[in-house]
C-alpha cells in the first residue's frame, strides 16, 4: 500500500525567472476560467473538457501541450468538488499551477526542480529544510503544484509516494473526543488543555482590530506602519495551530501504534453550519469558527495510515450526554457529567471519549454482536463511520 505525502518547498527564482512563473500562474488561471466558462457546467470529464477547449487553451493563453492538459483536469476535479457541495464553480485565481512528470523533475544533485514556463524550461533553486531533505532524498516524484502563498514567495509542493505498512490486527479502541475547552481528550484519560490556543487567538484578534482600526485612519506613515505590521503577524495564529494540532495527533496515533488500538474520532462534519444558526455573541461566533477540529482529523488520518493505526469516525450525537457504563441519559453540567441511574460522575469529555470508544469496538467489530450494534458505512474522506444513535438506542 503506498501512500501520497505533499511537501511544501520554498523555491528561490531569480528576477527573470519570477516574471515567468507570474505569467505562467496567470495564463493557467486565464485557461481554467476560459474552460469553465465555455464548457456546459454538467460536464466534470477531463477527457471531454480537452476534447472541447484544448486548441484554444493552447493558442489564446499560450501554454505548452501538458500545461493546457493539467488546466482542463483542474476544471473537472473542481467541478466534481463543487457538485458533491451543490456549488458552482466561480473562478479561479493567479495563484497555483498544476504539473505532471513531462513538465516538472527533481534534481537531487543539485537540489533544484526543473519546470516548465510560458518562455520554456528553467530551473529554479530549492530552499528546503532537513524535513524536505530527508524525504526527497532518493525519490523521482512525477507530480507538484507550483504556488504563490500569501507572502508573495513562491513554493513548489510535490508529491512524494511511500510505501506505507498494512494496518496490524487491533486489541482495543482509543476514543477521542474532540472540543474546544479541551482540544482533545482520549478515552485514556490524555487531555489537551485548549486554553493556550484560546488566549492567543483572543490575544491576536484584538491587535488585529486595533491595528485595523489604525490602518483606516490617521497619517499616511501610519497607515502604511500598521499595514506592514498586519503583514507580518498574518499566519502565526494558524502556523500555531498547525503545530499544536501536528503534536496532539503524533501523540495519541503512537499511543494507539505502541498499544495495537483503533482510533475512533468524532464526526463533526457540518458543525459550524448548526452553531452558527444559534443566537451567539461575536466573540463565541469567532471562537467557534476558528476550531481547527477538521485539521486535527486530517493529521490523525494521515499519520495513521503512516503507521498502520485505523482510523474511524463516529457519530457525536449522545456521546456526551450518554453514561458509558450504563448507557443511560445523564446529566451534563459544564464539564461535568452525573448519571442518575448507576451514580458514575466525573468528567463529561472523558465520558464522551469512553462512549466513543464503545461505538468504535462495534463499528469494528472487535465485541461482535455486542450491545452496540451499527452498519457500516464511509464518508467523504473514506473513513469507516457509523449512523448516530437515537435516543431510544441510547438506553439499550
Amino acid at each position: 500500500m503506498k501512500q501520497v505525502l505533499t511537501l511544501v518547498c520554498k523555491i528561490n527564482p531569480t528576477s527573470e525567472q519570477v516574471a515567468q512563473i507570474e505569467a505562467t500562474l496567470k495564463a493557467f488561471a486565464d485557461a481554467c476560467n476560459y474552460a469553465n466558462e465555455q464548457v456546459k457546467p454538467q460536464i466534470t470529464s477531463k477527457t471531454t473538457i480537452q476534447n472541447l477547449v484544448y486548441q484554444d487553451l493552447r493558442s489564446l493563453f499560450g501554454l505548452s501541450a501538458n500545461l493546457a492538459v493539467r488546466a482542463c483536469a483542474r476544471v473537472g476535479a473542481n467541478r466534481k468538488t463543487a457538485k458533491q457541495k451543490n456549488k458552482p464553480v466561480k473562478s479561479f485565481k493567479p495563484t497555483s499551477a498544476d504539473y505532471d512528470a513531462r513538465i516538472f523533475a527533481f534534481r537531487e544533485k543539485d537540489w533544484t526542480i526543473s519546470l516548465t514556463l510560458t518562455e520554456g524550461r528553467e530551473h529554479i533553486k530549492l530552499d528546503v529544510g532537513n524535513y524536505q531533505q530527508g524525504k526527497l532524498k532518493g525519490k523521482k516524484p512525477t507530480s507538484a503544484q507550483l504556488c504563490k502563498h500569501r507572502d508573495a514567495s513562491y513554493y513548489i509542493h510535490i508529491q512524494i509516494k511511500d510505501e506505507v505498512p498494512e494496518p496490524f490486527k487491533p486489541s482495543h479502541v482509543i476514543g477521542v473526543d474532540f472540543g474546544r475547552r479541551d482540544i482533545a481528550v482520549t478515552s485514556n484519560g490524555d487531555k489537551w488543555d485548549g486554553k493556550q490556543i484560546t488566549e492567543i487567538r483572543d490575544r491576536y484578534a484584538k491587535v488585529r482590530t486595533s491595528l485595523q482600526k489604525k490602518a483606516t485612519k490617521g497619517t499616511r506613515s501610519t497607515r502604511r506602519r500598521t499595514r506592514q505590521i498586519l503583514q507580518r503577524l498574518s499566519g502565526r495564529e494558524r502556523r500555531f495551530q498547525q503545530w499544536l494540532n501536528h503534536q496532539i495527533s503524533y501523540r495519541i496515533i503512537q499511543q494507539a501504534q505502541s498499544t495495537s488500538a483503533i482510533v475512533a474520532i468524532e464526526n463533526l462534519t457540518g458543525i459550524r453550519e448548526r452553531t452558527n444558526q444559534q443566537p451567539r455573541n461575536k466573540v463565541e461566533r469567532r471562537r467557534s469558527n476558528s476550531w481547527a477540529f477538521y485539521q486535527l482529523r486530517s493529521f490523525l488520518e494521515y499519520k495513521g495510515i503512516k503507521e498502520g493505526v485505523e482510523v474511524i469516525a463516529v457519530p457525536p450525537a449522545y456521546t456526551s450526554q450518554t453514561c458509558h457504563q450504563c448507557l443511560h441519559i445523564g446529566l451534563r453540567s459544564d464539564k461535568r457529567f452525573k448519571c442518575g441511574n448507576c451514580g458514575w460522575h466525573g468528567d463529561a469529555d472523558l465520558n464522551g471519549a469512553k462512549n466513543i470508544s464503545s461505538i468504535g469496538a462495534s463499528v469494528s467489530r472487535l465485541r461482535g454482536s455486542g450491545y452496540l450494534c451499527c452498519t457500516l458505512s464511509t464518508d467523504i474522506s473514506g473513513l469507516l463511520k457509523a449512523p448516530s444513535l437515537s435516543r431510544g438506542e441510547a438506553y439499550l
